[in-house]
């Protein structure tokens, strides 16, 4: 299986075609899948449609390497947490994967990086190593070519001075930004920037009250002077990333796939527009598991579009758009 193959992915069975393919290559190379699968009693060769595909829980990403490939890891990932939490690791031996998937899909939801500036306000992924998000960040920064693209820690007064020398000059710009540092922001400085897109990565860190989505966003709307604010939805298990740009219905491109479970019975598939658990398959992460259960709770629509409204109880707080609704 190539990059090309996967993404140039543009039907349904295209789709179904590569993700049992690839299924049946991480069923075998996968030590981790494929224990988990035998622990199943699942025969790989009788899984003939994407429903009867096993998803690996995603809190195996802490205790086990993840691996579909002998190849020794170009880079590893690692999730955000507080002091004392298990993080989680995501070993990818070959990273352009994930270049190629985030390039892509920016321009699938956004067109040519080029015609934007891109400010990151990430502290705190940006005081810690491993964050697949300043990895994206970076390379979006670098790819718009622009020298007033970059990132902001805590230099509010910066960036503040930046985006109203943006909106002076009309240039399309996207800040993206964890959740607590736009609060921060929109507390000190208020802006009336119509043009502007503002696009969330979700996470408190700690820094501050876990708030529902429409309250948060629209403190963000007027803070800002927008009418929507977008949002990533990634993690760290992941090479590929779904974007909502308002309301928080997001969209996933075309080699990644929502499917709700039964919070009950995690072997239990959902119809849309029925809240479960989220289970994500991401054909991008062809050398690690392309087929995970999170502990995101969510509701898929008729038209592959999809909403995060939680998390299970119990389950560690997460850095990336997991707000409680």
């Amino acid at each position: 299986m190539n990059k090309q193959q996967v993404f140039s992915i543009d039907n349904e069975q295209a789709f179904t075609n590569i993700a049992l393919q690839i299924f049946k290559y991480q069923a075998e190379n996968c030590k981790v899948y494929h224990d988990f699968i035998t622990g199943l009693n699942i025969n790989p060769g009788n899984i003939n449609s994407i429903q009867q595909i096993p998803f690996l829980p995603i809190e195996f990403f802490k205790s086990h390497k993840v691996l579909s490939s002998n190849q020794p890891a170009e880079v590893t990932f690692t999730s955000s947490g507080t002091t004392g939490m298990i993080t989680s690791s995501h070993l990818v031996t070959d990273v352009s994967w994930y270049t190629e998937s985030f390039r892509r899909a920016f321009k699938l939801f956004y067109g040519d990086i080029e015609e934007y500036t891109i400010l990151a306000l990430l502290p705190a992924y940006l005081e810690r190593e491993g964050s697949s998000l300043i990895y994206m960040a970076d390379d979006l920064i670098k790819q718009s070519n622009n020298p007033d693209s970059g990132f902001y820690l805590y230099n509010y007064d910066e960036l503040h001075h930046q985006l109203k020398k943006q909106q002076a000059a009309k240039k399309p710009t996207l800040l993206l930004g964890v959740t607590f540092a736009l609060l921060d922001f929109v507390e000190q400085y208020t802006l009336n920037f119509p043009e502007l897109i503002v696009m969330e990565t979700g996470g408190m860190k700690g820094r501050r009250k876990e708030m529902i989505r429409e309250e948060l966003h629209l403190q963000l709307c007027d803070g800002f002077g927008v009418n929507a604010i977008h949002s990533e939805y990634g993690m760290t298990e992941l090479l590929s990333q779904a974007y909502s740009k308002g309301d928080g219905i997001f969209n996933c491109p075309p080699w990644m796939k929502i499917i709700t479970r039964d919070a009950n019975d995690p072997l239990d598939l959902l119809q849309n527009d029925k809240a479960g658990g989220i289970n994500i398959i991401d054909l991008a992460n062809i050398n690690s598991c392309s087929f995970l259960a999170t502990q995101d709770l969510g509701k898929v629509y008729t038209d592959g579009s999809f909403e995060v409204l939680g998390r299970f109880d119990n389950s560690d707080i997460r850095g990336c758009n997991l707000l409680i609704a």
